[in-house]
């Protein structure tokens, strides 16, 4: 009787488990995809799909964060237009940006790593963010520089790809990350209590 009791109720634990994880996938994806859609106007307009990677990551860690970013590209890549300018569609991460979607899979992962290896203090979220930007960065940029040199008959250069591509976005995405940060450390207390609900 006592290993049937034991038994169901870790049945239980992994269905409100199974719960949670599902509705903080939920919403997070979904955060992802209005900050995607969210454009900030200046010289070279920018989105803040970046800074949902960062706060998805920074509070739900590094597999949640990875799938919510991965749920959110599948669901682009079927046509709902979760993307940048409420764009979807396949072409959009074979184009010449579509490493830096990608990429963000990995700016999940890194942040989730570090906020698990060293907490999650604002210092460390912060610069686990930039780092996991950077990744993005560089993986955006090698896909920028394969797709656009193959399709192209002028080739672009790293400078030029960085030019084009990175440069612009580095202070705004320095200071989206500031905002992830804080925005996460904010949320915490929230979070637990949601937990507790489900």
């Amino acid at each position: 009787m006592m290993k049937k009791a034991v038994s169901k109720n870790n049945n239980v634990t992994k269905r409100k488990f199974a719960a949670s994880d599902a509705a903080y996938i939920g919403v997070f994806t979904a955060i992802i995809a209005v900050c995607s859609w969210i454009s900030i106007p200046a010289p070279i307009p920018f989105t803040l799909q970046t800074m949902g990677v960062c706060i998805c990551a920074g509070i739900l860690g590094a597999k949640k964060g990875a799938l919510c970013v991965i749920v959110y590209i599948l669901l682009g890549v079927i046509g709902i237009p979760v993307f940048s300018g409420f764009s979807s569609g396949i072409g959009q991460l074979l184009g010449p940006t579509g490493g830096y979607i990608i990429g963000f899979i990995f700016t999940a992962l890194i942040i989730g790593g570090f906020s698990h290896l060293f907490g999650k203090k604002g210092i460390v979220l912060f610069l686990s963010m930039v780092l996991g930007i950077a990744v993005c960065y560089v993986f955006g940029t090698a896909w920028y520089m394969i797709v656009y040199n193959k399709s192209s008959e002028a080739n672009v250069s790293l400078s030029g790809a960085l030019g084009i591509c990175v440069v612009p976005f580095i202070i705004p995405d320095m200071a989206k990350a500031a905002a992830a940060a804080f925005i996460c450390l904010s949320l915490k207390k929230y979070t637990k209590k949601f937990k507790k609900q489900l």
